[in-house]
């Protein structure tokens, strides 16, 4: 499409999981405002799990960065990681368009939410802007990228 393109101008990270070790319990990335990009993707890895594990992954929806409304995207949740199905060191991609969102009555923010179970889990995860509508998406990577090569 951009045959000239550095993949840093075509993709910026907008928001982490950096990687954890999770105790039982939910983590979640910021809202994101879906107005800038064509497209957004999340990519999710799980490391290590403990004992009887699990570990679930959804993007949900709100109508503004406070997260008003929060309900999630149809579609948009991970089949659930098992630590007694090889559930350990897996990667999952979740893509998004923002036509995905309840747009008729006003969602245009997503994040991430990530939920473990009975035991803590290595995890970690980037929601990725894809193609940005207005700017190089490098000038739109979150504050914790400090270098692009």
């Amino acid at each position: 499409m951009f045959p000239n393109a550095k993949g840093s101008e075509l993709l910026a990270i907008l928001a982490t999981i950096d990687p954890i070790n999770q105790t039982a319990g939910s983590v979640t990335t910021g809202w994101i405002s879906v107005a800038n990009y064509h497209a957004l993707m999340t990519v999710f890895q799980s490391g290590g799990l403990g004992i009887s594990a699990t570990v679930d992954a959804k993007l949900q929806q709100a109508t503004d960065s406070s997260g008003t409304g929060v309900k999630d995207i149809s579609g948009k949740a991970i089949t659930q990681l098992l630590q007694t199905a090889s559930g350990a060191n897996r990667q999952i991609l979740i893509n998004l368009k923002p036509d995905e969102l309840d747009v008729n009555n006003g969602y245009c923010y997503v994040r991430l939410s990530v939920t473990v179970a009975v035991a803590a889990c290595q995890i970690a995860a980037q929601v990725l802007g894809l193609n940005p509508r207005f700017a190089s998406a490098d000038t739109q990577n979150q504050a914790a990228v400090v270098q692009i090569l």
